[in-house]
């Protein structure tokens, strides 16, 4: 594990389990609002699954299962690759309480063992802003793309690269040249909820933001076919971008 996989491990098992716990709710009262409504609980990502029953699904930095369990409830074998052993506690908690089973690997997603995994899913699925904790994009869609099998597809939705110039999802991280390459420390995402001496406490995040072009062009670099890009409202001002999702496949 290098260096920067160090720092965002550290910061990413700081207080996360409790974090979960206040402010997304106890492991049993959310699983009961997941199993009320898998698909609601999967948002607009939802819409980009070609079938849940019997897949295989790679859920990457799968984080504390919100997506993973309500896969499990609509019949995907799940498989979350996250850094912290704080969001495996929460998930596997989740799907216990929701009555389903998910597999979850604490690891680097940079190391995960394709002698394990390689060619194993069906889909790839990541959300909820993953893209910038990787320094090297065009590795990080090769991985990617060996973990597919030769009919798999990828569901790749995070923050639209209109964060690195306007705060517009109010994440209170500083604004930069939108072409900038620069790796910074920033603060994990939900430090700002902490009154400001407890948010001095949390580790930093290494951290990398990327235009449109360098997201699209590190997935048509790795051998993946683009079949959609969708850009969707932020939830803070539904006239401004605030995520993007792209769909591609392994077929050439």
């Amino acid at each position: 594990m290098n260096e920067s996989s160090r720092k965002n491990k550290a910061a990413w098992e700081f207080n996360a389990y409790d974090f979960w716990v206040q402010h997304t709710g106890r492991p049993g009262d959310v699983a009961r609002k997941i199993m009320a409504d898998p698909i609601r609980s999967l948002r607009f990502h939802a819409s980009y699954f070609k079938a849940f029953q019997g897949m295989r699904v790679a859920n990457i930095c799968g984080s504390c299962g919100k997506k993973a369990v309500p896969l499990a409830a609509l019949g995907a074998n799940v498989t979350v690759f996250d850094i912290s052993e704080s969001n495996k506690k929460y998930a596997m908690e989740l799907a216990e309480s929701a009555r389903v089973s998910i597999h979850y690997e604490v690891c680097d997603v940079m190391e995960i063992d394709l002698k394990k995994f390689a060619a194993s899913f069906d889909v790839v699925f990541m959300e909820g802003g993953i893209l910038h904790y990787f320094h090297d994009l065009e590795k990080f869609m090769g991985m990617i793309r060996a973990l597919l099998k030769p009919d798999g597809y990828m569901i790749c939705s995070d923050f639209h690269p209109l964060t690195k110039i306007y705060d517009v999802l109010d994440f209170q991280m500083p604004a930069q040249s939108y072409f900038s390459t620069d790796v910074f420390e920033g603060e994990m995402p939900h430090a700002k909820f902490y009154d400001e001496e407890t948010r001095k406490q949390f580790p930093k995040c290494s951290l990398r933001k990327y235009t449109l072009s360098e997201i699209i062009n590190a997935v048509i670099g790795a051998g993946f076919s683009l079949r959609r890009f969708d850009e969707h409202p932020a939830w803070t001002n539904a006239d401004l971008p605030g995520e993007f999702t792209i769909l591609a496949d392994c077929r050439i």
